[in-house]
């Protein structure tokens, strides 16, 4: 696991493609039981080096009824965005993750990690790559059928403050689709 870690830490295979150096930003251990695979970092984690430490990692955290101590314990939660380094802006938020981070780091990530028991997947980046042909139509309809993917995997929308429009507009996400998060997340992190 060091040695993938390392690796992992100095790659820069898509460094002149970044507005800034290269920081790759993930959390892995070989007892991780939960991987949140998101889209990539924020200029925020970018800076701090610390996934998930802004809003969106807050409103997370309330999703899953998970406390700090528990999110950044590597032997329970692993983070592993599908690009590694923050892609710079864009004209509505933050550029799509560099397409050679998965291909090239998951696979040999996720044989590294044997005790996962929940794979979340937040956003469309990561649905689109590890549902393939049974993801739905949209993030809406993927997400609205969570249970489909369980007990395994667990689609999510991105909890950014830039979603709270979606999260207006689908109110059955809070009533139906939070309380088998943190059941399953729960169960996951305990077993």
């Amino acid at each position: 696991m060091e040695n993938l870690v390392t690796s992992i830490r100095s790659c820069i295979v898509c460094k002149d493609h970044l507005p800034v150096t290269p920081n790759p930003i993930f959390r892995i251990h070989p007892k991780a039981r939960v991987i949140i695979i998101s889209q990539a970092p924020g200029s925020i984690a970018h800076q701090s080096s610390v996934p998930w430490k802004d809003p969106g990692g807050r409103q997370l955290r309330l999703w899953l009824n998970c406390d700090e101590e528990t999110f950044y314990d590597p032997t329970k939660v692993a983070i592993v965005p599908m690009g590694f380094c923050y892609p710079g802006k864009g004209k509505t938020g933050d550029l799509p993750p560099r397409p050679e981070c998965a291909p090239l780091w998951h696979e040999v990530v996720l044989k590294s990690m044997p005790e996962i028991k929940l794979v979340i997947l937040i956003g469309n980046y990561s649905q689109k790559y590890y549902l393939k042909r049974t993801r739905k139509k949209n993030l809406t309809e993927t997400v609205r059928h969570f249970h489909e993917y369980l007990p395994a995997v667990f689609p999510l929308p991105h909890p950014s403050p830039r979603n709270r429009f979606w999260l207006t507009k689908n109110p059955w996400f809070d009533t139906e689709v939070v309380p088998m998060l943190q059941y399953a997340f729960a169960k996951a992190v305990s077993d």
